[in-house]
């Protein structure tokens, strides 16, 4: 009876996926050029308001603070509520929240605003990974965690060019209240066109075999279970150690090109869009190598482990950037840099949907996006004390053995890739 049900509802959500998955990839896009405006305004920023580099990562700080915060309710309302209204409050607030940044006359009102983005912005992660798990099978779900990832590369291509002409042209103020717009265009497509499916998204009988109904979907959640597991700690440390890499050029590379490389604000706008082009490449492959290692009879645990070892190879190749001999060099370090992170952060993020019931996905996601949020906090205000007081060389290195760090606690710490019930 289950299967027939499904079979029923099969035409339409296997065109409704597609629609989902657009739809969170241009929530993505948004969420990130909404996140790099002030980095690449930062060089106007800080001589129009004379702040150090201490106090922009102060600023920057403040975001991640509430953003780690808030990662772990924001998990839980969307198991509480939904995904559809979730979803849309949360971008509803940050695109708020990034137009009054055109408000601020100071380090104070930058502040708040940008922990007021940080609280709206907390919702993104654990509302994708929710959404991907709620309509996608466990062997094409990496695949596409792996297209709505790209939408944070590309939102990052786009950001440089786009904002940098904003500024250029109108201030950079106005850029704020532009790009702080798109989020409510995003919530009327997202009203109008996303709907929870009534059953997972299954292809298989074993997979119907592990569907659970809605309704029971709400019943029985254990939170105190849920936190002891170890699985869960895995992902949220790895997390930490491993996402400040991201954040160090989302936050530093315009300033460290501007300050360090003396590139002008019209060369950063013209190429700094290059890496995250083979982020978004990396963030692509890793989903597809691991789905394609799943559907050729490698199990969950091997496939998603072998390819987030992959990933991995390419994290300390940043430790060049320190001595590149070129321009030309430094790019290609940062790029196949950033294009190991999307490749192993991919799988990375598919994990609680791999391992927990659906009724857990969106905490554990909530959880591990704080464990990254609150472990790139660190990481970009020491950045701004160890700049000011010496140069960016402490900190690559450092970056460059954070990424075996992370795999390696995510490996002892969580142990095997695997089913498991609270």
């Amino acid at each position: 009876m289950q299967l027939k049900r499904i079979n029923q509802h099969k035409d339409n959500s296997l065109f409704m996926h597609w629609i989902v998955l657009f739809l969170l990839f241009l929530g993505t896009v948004i969420c990130y050029i909404d996140r790099l405006t002030i980095s690449y305004l930062a060089p106007v920023i800080k001589e129009d308001l004379g702040i150090t580099n201490l106090e922009y990562a102060g600023i920057t700080t403040w975001f991640l603070l509430l953003y780690s915060i808030f990662q772990i309710f924001a998990g839980r309302l969307f198991d509480k509520i939904g995904t559809k209204k979730a979803y849309a409050a949360s971008i509803t607030v940050w695109s708020i929240a990034a137009m009054l940044h055109a408000t601020t006359k100071g380090i104070v009102g930058l502040s708040f605003f940008r922990g007021l983005l940080g609280i709206g912005e907390s919702g993104h992660w654990p509302g994708v990974t929710k959404g991907v798990a709620e309509w996608f099978p466990i062997k094409s779900r990496a695949f596409a965690m792996g297209l709505v990832n790209t939408g944070a590369s590309i939102g990052s291509v786009i950001s440089p060019p786009l904002i940098i002409w904003l500024m250029l042209s109108y201030g950079w103020k106005y850029t704020f209240i532009v790009t702080g717009s798109f989020g409510f265009v995003w919530v009327i497509l997202w009203l109008i066109f996303y709907r929870s499916p009534p059953h997972q998204i299954v292809t298989n009988p074993i997979e119907c075999a592990n569907l659970v109904d809605n309704k029971s979907q709400d019943k029985g959640f254990n939170t105190r279970k849920l936190y002891a597991s170890r699985k869960l700690w895995g992902i949220t440390i790895a997390r930490f150690f491993g996402d400040p890499i991201w954040w160090l050029y989302l936050v530093w590379l315009p300033l460290y090109l501007k300050n360090e490389k003396g590139f002008s604000m019209e060369e950063i706008g013209s190429l700094a869009w290059i890496p995250y082009l083979f982020a978004a490449v990396g963030g692509v492959a890793g989903g597809w190598f691991s789905g394609f290692l799943i559907r050729h009879e490698v199990s969950v645990n091997n496939a998603r482990k072998i390819a987030i070892v992959v990933g991995t190879l390419f994290l300390p190749v940043g430790l060049l950037v320190i001595n590149a001999q070129s321009n030309i060099a430094m790019w290609f370090f940062i790029s196949l840099t950033l294009f190991g992170f999307q490749f192993w952060v991919n799988n990375v993020q598919t994990l609680p949907s791999d391992i927990y019931e659906r009724k857990y996905v969106g905490s554990v996601a909530g959880m591990g996006q704080s464990g990254a949020g609150f472990g790139s906090m660190i990481f970009v205000l020491c950045t701004g004390w160890v700049v000011d007081h010496f140069s960016y060389t402490p900190i690559l290195l450092i970056a460059g053995i954070l990424g075996p760090l992370a795999t390696l606690s995510l490996f002892i710490i969580g142990g095997k890739i695997k089913r498991i019930s609270i």
